[in-house]
């Protein structure tokens, strides 16, 4: 199942749809609505996919938490460039804020100043039920589905802050820094989601290609430490950190860092495919 979050021209409030091939099914309800009701989702008027503008999957999470320093190719790029002070021992997550994302095919503006922009295509899981207390060995049964975030990041302010001992990253905070999508694929439709490879392009040129085995921690673990206290709903999302192959980790990463007319496609390979473009 694939579901997604749009408008259209004619009725420009956000709601749920429902892909089918090339056509929408207008759920008319908000996503997080129709995730406490997985897998029913109900009826509507379809709609032609070219009709619509994409909005963030989820747009409106209680709860959005990007686990970092999560892969260990990632890991080894952080630590060559000052990015992290020490290896965690457990996850460990920032907050990704809703006025922050933006949906697939988004135009996101580079503020002036900013020329460290750097790329970091994400696997997030959405929750699917009431979370808490939960146990590794049931973690999936929360999970609704998957989609795919571009953590665009400042690399430049991200070194500020990790000097500084900040914890909030207001460089991965900038209005339209974080692309969420297209689409939710349910977890029928994910054969092992540890067996995924993620690959981001700029302009059509790959950038990397790395497989979500490289994580150091799995969902069942970020779960498990997460909701030891904390309770999550149904359309929470958890990001599960960058993959190896990013820009500031290469010795041309001036000439890598996104710039204004850039195209990038973050990618789960044969899944989906969310793209974004810098201006």
């Amino acid at each position: 199942m694939r579901l997604l979050t749009f408008s259209t021209r004619e009725d420009p409030r956000p709601r749920a749809g429902l892909r089918r091939g090339d056509e929408v099914l207008d759920l008319s309800k908000p996503m997080r609505e129709i995730l406490k009701d997985l897998p029913r989702v109900g009826t509507g008027k379809s709609l032609p996919i070219e009709s619509i503008t994409y909005h963030p999957a989820v747009p409106d999470a209680d709860k959005f938490l990007c686990v970092g320093k999560n892969y260990r190719s990632h890991l080894e790029e952080l630590k060559a460039n000052d990015l992290i002070r020490e290896t965690p021992q457990e996850p460990t997550a920032f907050v990704k804020l809703n006025s922050c994302l933006s949906g697939h095919e988004a135009r996101v503006k580079r503020p002036d100043g900013i020329t460290q922009l750097d790329y970091e295509p994400e696997l997030v899981f959405v929750i699917g039920k009431h979370a808490l207390g939960v146990k590794r060995s049931e973690a999936f049964q929360y999970v609704a589905g998957v989609t795919i975030l571009n953590d665009l990041t400042d690399r430049a302010a991200q070194k500020r802050e990790v000097a500084s001992g900040s914890r909030f990253w207001t460089g991965k905070n900038i209005p339209g820094f974080g692309p969420l999508g297209p689409e939710i694929v349910t977890m029928d439709e994910i054969a092992d989601p540890y067996d995924l490879w993620m690959s981001c392009a700029v302009n059509g040129e790959q950038r990397m290609r790395v497989n979500t085995s490289d994580q150091i921690w799995q969902l069942p673990d970020i779960l498990e430490h997460f909701t030891r206290y904390i309770p999550f709903e149904p359309g929470d999302l958890f990001s599960t950190g960058a993959p190896g192959g990013v820009a500031v980790g290469k010795k041309n990463a001036d000439a890598l860092f996104l710039k204004p007319g850039d195209v990038v496609e973050c990618s789960i390979e044969g899944i989906a495919t969310l793209r974004t473009h810098i201006v």
